[in-house]
């Protein structure tokens, strides 16, 4: 006879069975509806027109923090100028990073570089298809790695990228911030329940798409959700409430300022422009700038400028008039920067703080990769030299 331990063991193992076979159905129920809504109403992008991996790299390369609709004006352009894996790496960095100009986050740039260049010489030119394998190429984190195996392998490889979190997070009503590691497990679990058969390819862009165009940050189209009967945070009404966020501290401001340094008198027809090559390992490593730095306390714009000259390329300036002030956001800081003209006046440049410099005129600047901020000037000095 089975006493009362055993009786209550039996009860919740078959309560946990019974349990596992409804959350089952449930899961299943939410893949078929999303493949369905996705078989009739996915994105018609560019990358998911091809199988070739080396194609569908450069794309989630490119799609790291940065949104559809900016990666696609920048696609098309790489592709053609470097139209293969061997093509890309054996390209100059200077170039790379041309082509790249404007899409931010340079870094992305480097290690798709890097990883062509170890593709090539240590896998024959082919990507790996097993995640552990991508994830021990430069630049390749869980995201990327889950993206590539499924989309141009098939594997079940899930994804959690912040579309899909958002997604996962009210469809499951998952609390705490994704940023958490028991909660991003969570997520991580319930999507890998989903991307499963075979469907990982479709079922993953599936829910990027809905991220995307329904399931919304701040206004989520509810009625427009092909899942929205199996999910959790819509039947209670708490679709904003999820994913969960830490509190963030105030985003920290940093003034700069940097100089528009001339040879000789600013636009007189034989002049010329100093500009710096900021070191690799540097934010924004191996884009050319106009030279400068961070304003100190106590320190105006001028005498920032002269101090930060002399620390990066040895020369002393003569600070003419100000030229314009860009006010430009990054991911975790604000930047405001002094642009001002100067004239040369002593010390041959010298690459203390900075890779390589050089002496360029106007009409020049445009063969150089520049950060944002420092484009608009190059577009406010091409005006005024007219």
């Amino acid at each position: 006879m089975k006493g009362s331990n055993d009786t209550a063991s039996d009860s919740a193992e078959s309560f946990a069975c019974v349990w596992r076979v409804m959350d089952g159905r449930r899961t299943a129920k939410i893949r078929k509806k999303l493949l369905a809504w996705y078989a009739v109403e996915a994105r018609d992008l560019p990358w998911r027109n091809t199988r070739d991996p080396y194609a569908i790299l450069v794309s989630e390369f490119m799609l790291q923090q940065t949104r559809v609709q900016t990666a696609l004006g920048y696609y098309g352009r790489f592709l053609e100028r470097f139209p293969s894996l061997e093509a890309l790496a054996k390209a100059e960095i200077d170039d790379v990073l041309k082509a790249w100009e404007g899409l931010g986050y340079y870094r992305r740039a480097h290690n798709l570089h890097r990883t062509a260049q170890v593709l090539l010489r240590e896998h024959d030119g082919r990507l790996p298809k097993s995640v552990s394998e991508l994830r021990g190429l430069p630049g390749i984190g869980p995201y990327t790695a889950g993206a590539i195996a499924s989309i141009a392998f098939g594997l079940d490889e899930p994804v959690l990228d912040g579309n899909v979190v958002r997604v996962l997070s009210r469809l499951f009503a998952v609390p705490g911030a994704p940023g958490r590691a028991e909660t991003r497990n969570r997520l991580l679990r319930e999507a890998q329940r989903l991307a499963s058969g075979g469907t990982a390819a479709a079922l993953n862009q599936a829910l990027m798409d809905l991220g995307a165009r329904v399931c919304l940050p701040r206004s989520p189209r509810c009625h427009e959700c092909p899942v929205a009967s199996a999910c959790d945070a819509h039947h209670t009404g708490r679709e904003v409430e999820f994913p969960q966020k830490r509190k963030k501290g105030p985003i920290p401001r940093v003034v700069g300022a940097a100089g528009i340094i001339w040879d000789k008198e600013p636009f007189s027809s034989d002049a010329k422009l100093l500009i710096a090559k900021r070191k690799a390992d540097d934010m924004l490593g191996g884009l050319w700038e106009f030279p400068g730095g961070r304003v100190e306390d106590g320190e105006s714009h001028e005498e920032a400028l002269i101090r930060e000259l002399r620390e990066e390329l040895a020369i002393e300036v003569e600070v003419i008039e100000p030229f314009l002030q860009v006010d430009h956001a990054y991911t975790h800081f604000r930047v405001t920067l002094h642009f001002f003209h100067c004239r040369h006046t002593g010390g041959e440049p010298v690459a203390i703080e900075c890779d390589e410099w050089r002496w360029v005129g106007v009409s020049e600047l445009d063969r150089f990769a520049f950060p944002t901020a420092d484009r608009k000037v190059l577009e406010e000095l091409e005006v005024q030299q007219g």
